[in-house]
């Protein structure tokens, strides 16, 4: 069995164009992020957190002050904790966005580089969800019980973890009830399939 990689994600949106704007402005993240339109509505929580993890403080202020810049609002301000530094904000389209780095100083110049992006899911039951991605191919980096699990993603752009629903809202700062359309997918090279929370996998060959 090959293992799922995730080539990029999929954002949903009423105004795809206005979206992607945001996105090459504030991020900058290129091929790892896809857009399209959407008018399935939303409320609430989603069910995940999207994560940049970059090198430094200075780093996580210059694209937290970009994506404000362009239009995103605070949820968490960014700040110094004991694991690091880090903050959390709304896109425009809805998505709940985490820029954080282990590191509490500059040590360089800063930039806007992003080290890597991780899709942290709130899921309903993280064993059963574990056991499922185990399931289709994926290796298991770090697990902590029914808490966290970290996959080992190879070659994939972007990383993958699992949290409980309430423990995801919890850590991005909103509330854990939503209701309605995810407005996100996985683009992947991939077999397709969804997970147990009703998360798709897509084809890349699709979006290309």
């Amino acid at each position: 069995m090959s293992t799922p990689t995730i080539d990029s994600v999929i954002l949903e949106a009423p105004d795809a164009t206005a979206t992607e704007s945001f996105y090459t402005t504030a991020f900058g993240l290129g091929d790892r992020l896809r857009v399209r339109t959407s008018q399935a509505p939303t409320t609430g929580f989603r069910g995940y957190v999207l994560s940049l993890v970059v090198a430094q403080p200075g780093n996580v202020d210059a694209l937290f002050n970009a994506a404000l810049d362009s239009g995103a609002t605070i949820i968490k301000p960014a700040k110094k904790s004991f694991w690091g530094y880090g903050g959390v904000l709304q896109a425009p389209d809805g998505a709940i966005w985490k820029i954080a780095t282990s590191e509490k100083k500059d040590s360089k110049p800063v930039t806007r580089d992003i080290d890597s992006v991780v899709v942290l899911l709130g899921v309903e039951d993280v064993k059963a969800t574990k056991q499922f991605y185990v399931g289709q191919g994926l290796g298991v980096a770090k697990s902590f019980g029914s808490k966290y699990v970290e996959f080992e993603t190879g070659s994939s752009a972007i990383k993958l973890a699992l949290y409980t629903r309430r423990a995801a809202a919890k850590d991005a700062g909103v509330a854990p009830e939503g209701t309605g359309a995810r407005r996100f997918a996985i683009s992947t090279s991939g077999p397709e399939f969804t997970d147990p929370d009703g998360l798709a996998w897509e084809a890349s060959h699709i979006h290309a």
